[in-house]
């Protein structure tokens, strides 16, 4: 019996590698992430408009719809886990499988993508998930799901329930921005979702040093930005 090959690198636009099988949590940079997860589709890669949609877009509508859906604000480690849901999919080589397919995969993907997400909790510090936060995490990912289904892909909206099982009623209103010369729920080109996605974790991970950081430090800080 052959021996399954232990060689699994990827190498990133930054030149950057990383092995698969042992993946280390500084082997990519926020702009390798953002790319990655920018050229891998929802939905198999099929949609009713030009383009198919991004994870990074999708990432980004699961984030803001948690934002719009708390009662308060959330953190930003808790506004990073959700940006970065699914960034294990940029990782392990721009594969986004449709959820019900995903137990027939087998072990060893489901192996891959446990690596790799402790990987990804460790360089960005993501908190765990608390069965409520995970809870409501799910209908945002969800929620979106619906919306997609109907808005991006061309699902009816009694097929959404009849064939794909989705209950959740789909948004009307895109919960993103959208961008000048786009429509609403229009999948966005690689480059734009790359920079969106990446002008985000990097807003995320400024407001969350800022959070951390003392208070003395922050009026010493002010004091010198002002003279």
């Amino acid at each position: 019996m052959t021996k399954p090959s232990q060689r699994a690198w990827i190498m990133f636009r930054s030149g950057n590698r990383l092995n698969l099988l042992d993946p280390a949590p500084n082997a990519w940079t926020d702009a390798d992430l953002a790319t990655g997860l920018s050229r891998t589709y929802r939905w198999g890669g099929h949609s009713c408009w030009d383009l198919p949609l991004s994870v990074a877009q999708h990432s980004l509508s699961v984030l803001a719809i948690r934002q719009m859906l708390a009662p308060s604000p959330i953190s930003p480690g808790e506004a990073l886990r959700e940006l970065l849901h699914d960034g294990t999919e940029a990782l392990i080589g721009g594969f986004d499988p449709i959820t019900p397919l995903k137990p027939h995969l087998g072990e060893g993907y489901l192996a891959i993508n446990r690596r790799l997400q402790a990987a990804v909790n460790q360089r960005y510090d993501l908190p765990p998930w608390t069965v409520a936060s995970h809870q409501l995490h799910k209908h945002a990912d969800r929620l979106a799901a619906a919306s997609e289904a109907l808005h991006v892909v061309g699902w009816r909206r009694a097929a959404l329930r009849r064939n794909l099982g989705i209950m959740l009623e789909p948004l009307d209103q895109d919960p993103l921005t959208i961008p000048a010369g786009m429509s609403s729920w229009e999948p966005w080109p690689a480059h734009l979702a790359a920079e969106r996605f990446e002008d985000t974790l990097r807003d995320l991970l400024r407001a969350r040093r800022e959070m951390s950081q003392p208070a003395d430090d922050l009026e010493y800080d002010h004091s010198g930005a002002a003279e």
